[in-house]
């Protein structure tokens, strides 16, 4: 019997993290779960998913590259929380850009990046003096990265997370965040529904080298992304 294909999750403790990996076991991956804190291997186990002790705001593109060697795809669900515009560009930019470059030297070309919904202009429409500047400065530099690599992207851009329950439907914004008739300060997405996202395109290989900007919505993620 062949050995389930891997995913490795970056960020692994994350709470979108820890609903993407039973979900992505469901579908047949067997899930890595890279993590910086041991005390944080527990939680990680009881998702299902093996944790990797490894800090990702340390480690090097060879580093990297080892533990996704054979895997067939990287999530980046990781994010350094706000507050700390250097901690912020350590990790959301340079650490994100150096899983971009370690996936293509081992080979792996699928990589899912977890974004936000308006990452393609907040950064020019914000002052720099801004407490959200930092972190829409990195997303957004790390997401263009990303699109001009030649990996297998998906980038995901959901709205303000919330631990409500997911549904596995949503309603899909355009390239700039914005919705045809919805409520612009309305922008809830669970985070389950984020989770839902990274187990579908990996699982039925959807929206490769494409950009899924989204909110909870009526739409089943199968219609809306087909």
């Amino acid at each position: 019997m062949s050995a389930a294909p891997r995913v490795v999750i970056l960020g692994g403790h994350g709470k979108v993290a820890l609903l993407a990996a039973p979900k992505l076991s469901a579908r047949g991956f067997a899930v890595e779960s890279l993590i910086r804190n041991p005390e944080h291997a527990a939680d990680v186990e009881r998702a299902g998913a093996k944790p990797v002790l490894l800090d990702i705001e340390q480690a090097g593109v060879d580093e990297l590259a080892a533990v996704f060697a054979g895997a067939q795809a990287i999530v980046f669900s990781a994010g350094a929380g706000g507050g700390n515009p250097l901690r912020t560009n350590a990790v959301d930019y340079e650490a994100a850009t150096r899983a971009m470059r370690a996936a293509q030297q081992s080979g792996v070309r699928r990589f899912v990046m977890v974004s936000y919904l308006s990452a393609l202009v907040d950064a020019e429409r914000l002052e720099p003096s801004h407490s959200f500047y930092s972190y829409a400065k990195a997303k957004y530099e790390a997401d263009e990265v990303l699109r001009d690599s030649a990996l297998d992207y998906t980038i995901l851009g959901p709205g303000a997370l919330t631990l409500e329950p997911g549904t596995s439907k949503v309603r899909v914004a355009d390239a700039f965040g914005k919705i045809d008739g919805a409520d612009p300060q309305s922008s809830a997405t669970s985070r389950e529904n984020v989770a839902e996202a990274i187990a579908l395109v990996l699982g039925e290989d959807l929206l490769i080298r494409q950009t899924a900007n989204f909110i909870d919505g009526d739409t089943p993620m199968e219609v809306a992304w087909a």
